[in-house]
């Protein structure tokens, strides 16, 4: 018997839409992310989840409602699992920033990239939080049981890459590992103390949804 533990990122949001950085700034979904979460939870709904957690952002909180649904599972928030803190460039238009050197670091080069500019969260204090984070959650439960998670972009891709045993130094290496579409089930398996990741990115709950998201796998989920 393992612990499973079922990843998924918030659906698709206003600042999503608009190509605007969004850490620990929040926006609504939108009509197309709700239906990605009512779509996840009818792919999910005879999981036997134990608990639910979301992070303290009310996106990915209420992904999280929508996948559970009518049923009667508690739900927790945790601050560990927010997104990166994006610092002065929340909420600005990514594209504006696309020749910034910095911001150059953040999408190519985590080990480099020290927010001296954007006075946010660097990759490496991300990474430090979010797994602490998620070993507090696999000490609270047990084998046997499956719990939800739902996070972010920044943070579940970072989360994946470690579970698939890459470096956070190169989770952005798209040679190796691709960012963490909204709503793909990510599926972590915890066995005689060891992580690992069986299933990436799987869409195909989503149908033509995942066809909105630049992140979503063009033919299958990635599976191993």
């Amino acid at each position: 018997m393992a612990l499973h533990i079922y990843l998924i990122r918030h659906g698709r949001t206003e600042w999503n839409e608009q190509g605007l950085l969004q850490g620990f700034g929040d926006s609504p979904l939108v009509e197309e992310g709700i239906l990605g979460a009512q779509k996840t939870g009818q792919a999910l709904k005879n999981i036997p989840f134990t608990a639910c957690y979301s992070s303290l952002l009310k996106r990915a909180q209420d992904t999280a409602n929508y996948i559970i649904g009518e049923r009667d599972i508690p739900h927790f928030h945790h601050k560990g699992i927010n997104e990166i803190y994006f610092g002065n460039w929340e909420g600005k238009k990514s594209i504006d920033l696309a020749e910034h050197p910095e911001y150059i670091l953040l999408r190519t080069d985590p080990k480099n990239y020290l927010a001296t500019e954007s006075q946010g969260e660097t990759i490496e204090q991300l990474y430090n939080r979010v797994m602490k984070a998620f070993q507090q959650i696999v000490e609270r439960h047990k084998d046997g049981e499956n719990i939800l998670l739902v996070s972010h972009g920044m943070t579940l891709t970072l989360l994946t890459a470690i579970l698939k045993g890459i470096h956070w130094h190169d989770f952005r290496n798209q040679e190796i590992h691709r960012f963490v579409a909204n709503t793909a089930i990510n599926i972590a398996k915890i066995e005689n103390g060891k992580a690992e990741l069986i299933e990436f990115n799987n869409v195909e709950h989503l149908g033509e949804l995942a066809m909105l998201d630049k992140n979503a796998p063009k033919y299958s989920p990635q599976r191993g």
